[in-house]
């Protein structure tokens, strides 16, 4: 977890990063100037935001560890010009732990919430405050409708968009492909055969490394399987009908895209390299699930493009250059019609709980172009927010998954179990696939027990 708890301890431990310029420690008193301790320059891009002097809003997120730091870095020519000091905290338990300090009266200032189902769990506890006009106005003009409507409720917006990702990558090591002779997989068949191929080179200690450990939220690393190959079986319709609940959890076409991730997740030959057999899946973390593609021990792992984060930056470099020894890099997940190219995909939304005019400012510098492209440039992540310059985008996977973003012809959709109700998403669905995995559990036990988990109103 990387917890932002006071001013001082801030600037002392992003200093030790090698970053310059941040603000010293100082008093809360009101009096002097916000920009007193940032040049001109450097405070123009914040002169509209207003001078705050000595107020603190807090941010409760699920992200944390490197990306967090990011994000505390990013923040450092803003909390100078205008005097917010922005306290950052994220945890492993984000999703229960938000609703238990909504429920004894202690929430944060601003939520970035992943899950658009405990968007609505929140708003229907009266919790979440609107933005101000000005902030919804400015989210209108930075995001597509598709992506505005997963942060409005009942007709009314919410929470605009902050960061996104795309999940329909599988990462490996273009030097053992080239090494192997193996070729990158257009089809979903091809996958599978290429599996196999891994399997009995004797190459790897198993094909595959996968991990759905993620503390209370262990499970939804499996949910994306199960959403990515919904969405190539069955097609994007039907997957919109799953997740808004007009077919049942255990429809036939659920069972089929589960089955068909079974092949691989619940295939003894297949996975987990690195780690052991199928059920050490269940106790393997998600941030280090991926790491065996370093040593050899395995050749694919299906993750996200936020995935970049865990590779290490001084042993890792994240290129399709097949002669950099220790090189990783990603492929989309294939369907078997290669000409239909479905994207899954996910983000954050900024909720606030109070409608101070402090708030009101951090919500318009996680809208604003300066502030999108500099935490871009920082590295490692990227935003559907139309002012995101490509080239400020330094991470290949990113880029491309930017671009993907910003192409009106990609077929995307959200991650399915954020968007169902947060009882489903964010509780059944992660514990069932948990099971189903851990356990063995039956299939269609497993797609019964989710369904019957349905909230009935």
């Amino acid at each position: 977890m990387a917890v932002r708890t006071m001013r001082c301890a801030a600037a002392l431990f992003v200093t030790a990063l090698g970053v310059t310029g941040l603000a010293a420690c100082g008093s809360d008193d009101d009096g002097g100037e916000a920009s007193s301790t940032a040049g001109t320059d450097e405070c123009a891009a914040y002169a509209d935001f207003g001078k705050f002097e000595g107020k603190t809003v807090s941010v409760y997120s699920s992200i944390r560890d490197i990306e967090a730091d990011r994000f505390i870095e990013s923040f450092g020519d803003f909390e100078k010009c205008t005097g917010i000091t922005i306290q950052w905290e994220g945890s492993g338990e984000f999703e229960a732990q938000l609703r238990v300090r909504v429920d004894g009266g202690n929430a944060p200032d601003i939520a970035t919430i992943p899950q658009p189902g405990l968007l609505q769990d929140m708003v229907a506890k009266g919790a979440v405050k609107a933005p101000t006009q000005a902030v919804t106005d400015l989210a209108k003009q930075r995001f597509t409708e598709d992506w505005l409507q997963y942060g409005t409720v009942d007709g009314k917006f919410y929470a605009p968009p902050l960061g996104a990702n795309v999940k329909s990558f599988v990462w490996y090591s273009p030097k053992m492909f080239a090494d192997n002779g193996w070729t990158v997989p257009t089809t979903w068949d091809d996958l599978l055969k290429l599996s196999n191929t891994i399997a009995a080179s004797g190459k790897t200690d198993k094909p595959w490394c996968a991990g759905i450990a993620s503390g209370d939220a262990t499970g939804w690393p499996a949910t994306d399987w199960l959403e990515d190959i919904m969405l190539r079986t069955a097609g994007p319709d039907v997957y919109d009908q799953w997740w808004k609940h007009e077919i049942p959890f255990n429809d036939p076409a659920v069972v089929t895209a589960t089955d068909e991730a079974a092949k691989i997740l619940r295939n003894p030959a297949l996975v987990n390299g690195g780690f052991g057999d199928v059920k050490s899946i269940a106790t393997t973390t998600f941030q280090e699930a991926g790491i065996p593609i370093t040593t050899g021990e395995c050749a694919l792992h299906r993750q996200a493009s936020f995935y970049s984060n865990q590779w290490d930056p001084d042993a890792t470099e994240v290129t399709e250059d097949p002669s950099v020894e220790n090189g990783v890099f990603a492929f989309y997940f294939p369907s078997n019609d290669p000409s239909a190219k479905p994207v899954l995909g996910g983000g954050e939304f900024v909720a606030q709980f109070n409608d101070k005019p402090e708030v009101e400012a951090v919500q318009k510098l996680f809208l604003s172009e300066e502030w999108v492209n500099k935490k871009a440039k920082i590295g490692d992540w990227i935003t559907a927010n139309n002012t995101l310059d490509v080239a400020n985008v330094e991470n290949p996977i990113n880029a491309l998954s930017v671009q993907i973003l910003q192409d009106e012809a990609s077929v995307f959709r959200f991650d399915a179990s954020d968007l169902m109700p947060a009882a489903v998403g964010a509780n059944s669905f992660w514990k069932q696939m948990t099971a189903w995995i851990a356990s063995n559990q039956d299939t269609k036990k497993t797609l019964t027990n989710i369904e019957n988990s349905w909230p009935k109103s």
